[in-house]
């Protein structure tokens, strides 16, 4: 019989797989195809009798997350996407795969192309992003329960499960009995090097175990040991881990089972025996019109879904309050702010931006539902809870403040899964010397253009007593170095509620609050404009200015200081504060050479100079840190290391 005539089986859909992952591979001359191989009996089985979601409709809030993890085998994701219709993945794009431009990206991103997920590729990040998914799905049936209730997927790689990052993710959601998680790990024992055994002997099984997880193991090419571990994983209330034991680059004879075949083309005679071995008699690129329809049949059940759940929020008595969620609209914050600043105005509180951050959370927790706070293990600390917000904890998720643990680099993670999952605009708090165990998600939350907020307190020396280990002076450097991340140092009370305007405002940026422990004056006198979204501005004007000081946070008050003596002495000292160089950066050349002037400058900061050639030019002057801090207590460390209104003078003296 003509294969064209058939209905075609679970195995061939997987082959197909199999053969768009070979042929891409080697069409590009680069690439993974051993995983996608590998994989493909699981990937069929979970997408054709468990996945709903719907390629004509992929933003659809119900729909069942799918993560790859192990995102150096994109070529499953694109294939399967391509198989189930989805518009924007023709062949023209696996074609193109890895090439510039196109959709089909050598890892998946986030944004590239319709239903995917999330960025992935650095080994366990889709994982703890997924921890995050599955958290929101809680949150958000906790509230909707007659429209949320689907599930989040995840396949996973040896190196996935080897990143210290999975521990936190495993942890939390064990925890928090994620039980709509379900973890399908390519348990096929090889890593670039070769196999698992030259550097791990865990027990994942048990460690996922120990951690509250539900663990199963299956034959990965066995499809109806799969489709059983798959419905036991939903009906057991614990997250669930497979361990799906496959041979790598399956079906291709001379290489499947070793590292050879892991991340590297096949060659055309490997392939010809590969197609042989499967029994896939079809050019590179083609499938036959059966298995296409096979695999429309899972978008044809996805699309049923969607109508059925359509029809549901056009019924539901939550259908207003969901659509609120889903647009996460900052507008009802602008009244409330406005009302909160003025009254900053009237009251001049002296209190630290970490404290000011906790007073602005008030009001921004009040005016939007749709917030989810949380710290690592930090909460009295990072100030990040507004009074009577309720935790959120395995028996009731209706709650919107996290308590992530000592596990700051699984809180950026889950951060971003919660953010892209739809309904809620996640911040969440640490120190800011330890923005370094966040970094790598943090970094994927700008590449994904995702607006998560960062709350990081005791931002610099001025922490004290806790000493070095502490006290971050390269870090304001680092993060600013990253693209699309917005970091903005605040001076006082009025600049830090300004913050949380365009934090809750933004769309497409993540936004870092660097905020202070020791109490700070109020230096605004008035709190009409945004002014801190315009990066920098004039905080104290003279006429005919002979040097402009330049601070962020709490060295604007170092620089005001100096500004008053220098007056004394009869020399015109303009200050400028500068609280994010991101959007100053941004505004119109006249707007920056306006503030910056041109006299001679002198940049205050107590962070080291990298990343102020934005403001500075070579002839001006930098005070701040040029290496670690010391333990003490703060006044004496700004005087220890010259960070002092003295310093400034003497240094705008030198400049005139």
């Amino acid at each position: 019989m003509n294969v064209h005539q058939q209905i075609a089986d679970e195995g061939q859909m997987a082959n197909a797989i199999r053969a768009l992952a070979m042929d891409a591979v080697q069409k590009a001359n680069s690439g993974h195809p051993g995983m996608p191989m590998g994989m493909a009996d699981v990937a069929t089985v979970l997408f054709n009798r468990f996945v709903t979601l719907d390629p004509q409709t992929p933003d659809w809030p119900n729909r069942d997350r799918f993560v790859l993890s192990a995102g150096h085998g994109s070529m499953l994701l694109y294939a399967i996407h391509h198989l189930l219709g989805y518009d924007d993945m023709g062949l023209d794009q696996l074609r193109a795969f890895r090439q510039l431009g196109s959709r089909t990206a050598g890892h998946p991103e986030y944004g590239h192309a319709k239903g995917i997920e999330v960025t992935t590729g650095p080994l366990g990040q889709g994982i703890a992003t997924a921890v995050g998914m599955a958290l929101a799905e809680r949150m958000a049936a906790a509230r909707f329960a007659d429209l949320i209730d689907h599930f989040t997927y995840v396949i996973a790689g040896d190196g996935c499960l080897m990143e210290g990052l999975s521990h936190e993710a495993i942890d939390m959601a064990g925890h928090l009995g994620l039980g709509r998680l379900i973890v399908l790990w390519d348990d096929n024992h090889i890593t670039i090097d070769g196999d698992t055994g030259l550097s791990t002997s865990t027990d994942q099984r048990a460690r996922f175990a120990a951690a509250g997880w539900h663990t199963l193991a299956v034959d990965g090419h066995n499809r109806a040991e799969i489709a059983e571990a798959i419905a036991a994983a939903k009906a057991d209330p614990r997250p669930s881990l497979i361990a799906c034991r496959t041979i790598i680059g399956f079906g291709a004879p001379n290489k499947q089972g070793s590292h050879d075949v892991h991340g590297a083309p096949l060659g055309d005679a490997e392939i010809a025996a590969a197609r042989a071995e499967l029994g896939w008699n079809h050019p590179p690129f083609e499938i036959p019109a059966a298995i296409y329809a096979a695999w429309a049949k899972v978008a044809a059940r996805g699309s049923a879904a969607r109508g059925v759940w359509t029809s549901a929020l056009a019924a539901s008595p939550h259908r207003t309050a969901f659509h609120a969620a889903v647009a996460r609209d900052p507008a009802p914050l602008t009244p409330a702010m406005a009302a909160f600043k003025a009254q900053l105005l009237v009251d001049r509180p002296k209190v630290a931006t970490r404290k000011a951050s906790e007073m602005a959370l008030g009001v921004v927790n009040a005016a939007l539902p749709f917030t989810v706070g949380g710290s690592a293990d930090l909460t009295g600390s990072n100030l990040t809870r507004s009074k009577g917000q309720k935790s959120v904890t395995r028996a009731d998720f209706s709650g919107s403040y996290i308590h992530y643990g000592v596990r700051e680099h699984g809180m950026a993670a889950a951060m971003n899964g919660i953010a892209l999952h739809g309904l809620f605009k996640p911040y969440g708090g640490t120190f800011m010397a330890f923005a370094d165990y966040c970094r790598p998600s943090i970094r994927l939350a700008a590449l994904m253009g995702v607006p998560v907020t960062y709350v990081m307190t005791h931002d610099s020396i001025g922490l004290g007593e806790d000493g070095p280990t502490h006290q971050p002076v390269e870090h304001l450097a680092s993060l600013r170095a990253i693209p699309n991340l917005t970091v903005i140092r605040p001076c006082d009370a009025v600049e830090t509620a300004e913050a949380w305007e365009i934090a809750m405002a933004s769309t497409a940026t993540p936004v870092m609050l660097v905020l202070t422990r020791q109490n700070l004056p109020l230096m605004r006198q008035q709190a009409g404009e945004n002014l801190t979204a315009k990066g920098a501005y004039v905080l104290r004007d003279v006429a005919n200015r002979q040097v402009t000081l330049i601070a962020t946070g709490s060295e604007v008050e170092i620089a005001i200081a100096a500004a008053d003596q220098l007056a004394a002495e009869g020399i015109r000292a303009a200050v400028v504060s500068a609280p994010c160089f991101e959007a100053f950066v941004a505004q119109p050349a006249a707007y920056r050479q306006a503030v910056l002037g041109s006299a001679p400058r002198i940049g205050i900061e107590a962070a080291i100079r990298q990343g102020w050639d934005l403001l500075l030019r070579h002839k001006d002057a930098f005070i701040g840190m040029d290496g670690f801090g010391a333990s003490a207590p703060a006044p004496e460390l700004y005087r220890h290391f010259g960070i002092t209104t003295e310093r400034v003078v003497m240094a705008a003296k030198h400049k005139l």
